[in-house]
C-alpha cells in the first residue's frame, strides 16, 4: 500500500472573498471589499451612508467601486434598510419646455444626496397621472408631482402612502413648493398698462390646472389695484397648436394685450399672428410665463413673466427628502419670486 498524497491547503476563503465570480458576470460586493481591503459591511456603509466611516476610507471603497464599475443594486439596499434610494417624478407634459428646468433641478439635488430620479408623464391626463403614481409608487422612497392634474382626495391618497410634494399645486394637508407668481404679474401688467393698455385678456390653461386659476386670480387682484381690465379667455390646450384657435377670438374682442398661460402658448400666438400677416408688438401685445428655454428665439423675441424652474425643482426633492428622513424641524422653505422679462413682442398700444 503506497503513501497517500499529503491534502493540499489552498487559502481559505474570507468573508471579504464571498462568491467567485464567472466570466462577464457584474462586480459584487464582496470584490470591492477585496480590492479596497475592508470588509463588505464596510462596503455597504461607505456607499449606501457616506460619512459614516473614516473619509480615507471611504475614499478607498469608492476608488475601488469605480476601479471595478460596480453599481449598487437598488433592490438589493431596500432589503436591509427600507429604501430603495430612487425618488419619483411625475410630470404632467414632458414635451413643454418648462419641464426641462423643472426636471434638472430635481436630478440635481436627488444626485447630491445619493438619489435616482424616476421619471413618469401624465399627458395632461388625470388618470393617466393616477395609474403611472400607483404603479411607481411602491418602488420608490418618495414622490414628486409637477403640476399635478389630480383631485385633492386622489393626491391626498397617495400622500397617505408615500412621503409627497407637490410643485406648483395646493392641496390641504399635503407639502407643495409653489413659486409666488405676483412679483412678476404685478411688473407685467404696470408694463402694459404703461404702453396704453387699459384691458388686458388672459389666455388661460386646461381646467384641471389648479395653477392657470391660481395666475387668473392674481391676475385680476392686481388688475383691480392698477385700474386695468382683466378678460378670461379659456380654458385653452396648453400647447403651440392653441395659437390659430385662440387668435380669432382675441381679435374678435378687440384686445390690444394678452398674457398667457405658459410660454409655449404666448409662442403659438406670434406663429399664428405671423401667418395673418399680423405685426407683433403694433397689431397685439404677448407676454408669456415661465421663460422657457427658447422663449428668445422666436420673432419678436418674447416678453415673459420668468419662474426659476431649477428652484422649484431643486426645492421640491429637498423637501421630500426631509421628509424621508423624518426631518420635521426642517427650516420653511421660501418660494422662488416670479419677475418680468421684457423682449420684442410687447409694445405701445394701438390707437
Amino acid at each position: 500500500m503506497g503513501r497517500s498524497r499529503p491534502e493540499r491547503k489552498g487559502r481559505r476563503m474570507s468573508n471579504a472573498d464571498g462568491p467567485r465570480r464567472g466570466p462577464g458576470s457584474a462586480p459584487t460586493i464582496y470584490d470591492v471589499a477585496k480590492l479596497a481591503g475592508v470588509n463588505p459591511s464596510t462596503v455597504s456603509r461607505a456607499l449606501n451612508s457616506p460619512g459614516r466611516i473614516n473619509a480615507k476610507t471611504e475614499a478607498r471603497v469608492r476608488a475601488a467601486a469605480e476601479e471595478l464599475r460596480y453599481r449598487l443594486n437598488p433592490m438589493a439596499r431596500a432589503l436591509p434598510t427600507g429604501k430603495t434610494g430612487t425618488l419619483g417624478l411625475i410630470l404632467s407634459d414632458i414635451t413643454n419646455p418648462m419641464i426641462a428646468g423643472i426636471v434638472r433641478g430635481a436630478q440635481q439635488a436627488a444626485a447630491e444626496h445619493g438619489y435616482t430620479l424616476v421619471l413618469a408623464e401624465s399627458q395632461e391626463d388625470s388618470e393617466l397621472e393616477g395609474t403611472a403614481a400607483d404603479r411607481i409608487l411602491r418602488s420608490v422612497d418618495g414622490i414628486v408631482l409637477a403640476a399635478s392634474r389630480l383631485d385633492d382626495a386622489q393626491i391626498q391618497q397617495f400622500a397617505d402612502e408615500r412621503p409627497l410634494v407637490l410643485i406648483n399645486r395646493d392641496s390641504d394637508g399635503v407639502d407643495s413648493v409653489i413659486g409666488d407668481v405676483e412679483p412678476g404679474i404685478d411688473e407685467a401688467v404696470a408694463h402694459l398698462h404703461l404702453l396704453g393698455h387699459d384691458r388686458i385678456v388672459y389666455l388661460s390653461g386646461p381646467t384641471q390646472s389648479w395653477m392657470s386659476r391660481h395666475r387668473a386670480e392674481v391676475i385680476q387682484a392686481v388688475g383691480a389695484r392698477r385700474g386695468v381690465a382683466i378678460d378670461v379667455v379659456g380654458p385653452n390646450r396648453p400647447t403651440l397648436d392653441i395659437g390659430p384657435e385662440a387668435l380669432p377670438r382675441l381679435v374678435a374682442a378687440g384686445a390690444t394685450a394678452v398674457m398667457a398661460y405658459n410660454d409655449v402658448m404666448a409662442i403659438g400666438l406670434i406663429r399664428a399672428a405671423s401667418h395673418q400677416g399680423m405685426v407683433i408688438p403694433d397689431d397685439l401685445s404677448i407676454v408669456g410665463f415661465d421663460d422657457v428655454f427658447g422663449a428668445d428665439f422666436t420673432s419678436p423675441p418674447l416678453t415673459t413673466v420668468q419662474m426659476p424652474l431649477l428652484n422649484l425643482g431643486d426645492l421640491a426633492v429637498r423637501r421630500l427628502l426631509a421628509k424621508i428622513d423624518g426631518d420635521t424641524a426642517a427650516p420653511k422653505i421660501e418660494p422662488p419670486v416670479s419677475r418680468l422679462i421684457i423682449r420684442g413682442s410687447s409694445g405701445r398700444a394701438r390707437v
